[in-house]
């Protein structure tokens, strides 16, 4: 499947959402093209730098792993732009990417097949714990963020979306197929934050 794609300096995680400012036409006309229409584009995260270089093969400072993303809200913003809210949807792989001349990036994505309701179980209620505290923070109150706490998968999903991690760390979380592994290695995240061994 081909898909336009919106690459970032960002990771979008499944479950999370993102303000953007638009200001780019290709950008503009793809907002305008998803919302007409009720379609996703991609997001996938640059790798190096913060944005692809015209003389590059896009595919190669883009992640293989990247997430669909749905407009869930639109405003001008007080600077005269367009801003947007995205909220991650399914998880892909990235097998190829090409460039159109008004530069927007088109990939051939594969959706990842995973992702079903995990239940929760106690042993991640901690995890559960630092997702309600992040939650009450002002910034994250003003996202509105709708979760299943019965489901891993969105709570763990959420913790990786909000913590302060560098990019790259969140891009490898992202391509985890695992619940147990994504837990494990949240759970070792947060000891490290906290200064435990």
């Amino acid at each position: 499947m081909e898909m336009p794609l919106f690459p970032l300096s960002t990771v979008l995680f499944p479950y999370g959402r993102i303000p953007l400012q638009i200001f780019e036409q290709r950008y503009l006309d793809l907002v305008k093209d998803c919302m007409r229409n009720d379609v996703n584009f991609g997001v996938v995260l640059i790798l190096q730098g913060s944005e692809i270089d015209e003389k590059d093969h896009p595919r190669s400072n883009l992640s293989s792993t990247g997430t669909l993303a749905q407009i869930i809200d639109w405003d001008q913003l007080p600077n005269g732009l367009l801003g947007i809210t995205i909220q991650g949807g399914k998880r892909f792989f990235l097998e190829a990417s090409r460039k159109q001349k008004n530069g927007l990036v088109l990939g051939e994505i594969n959706i990842i097949q995973t992702q079903n309701f995990e239940p929760m179980r106690r042993e991640w209620n901690p995890l559960l714990d630092v997702l309600y505290r992040i939650k009450q923070h002002p910034h994250i109150q003003r996202m509105n963020l709708d979760i299943n706490e019965n489901d891993a998968w969105q709570v763990g999903f959420l913790l990786c979306q909000l913590l302060p991690l560098a990019e790259l760390d969140k891009n490898e979380l992202l391509g985890l197929k695992d619940i147990e592994e994504l837990m494990a290695k949240l759970e070792k995240i947060l000891r490290k934050m906290s200064g435990e061994n």
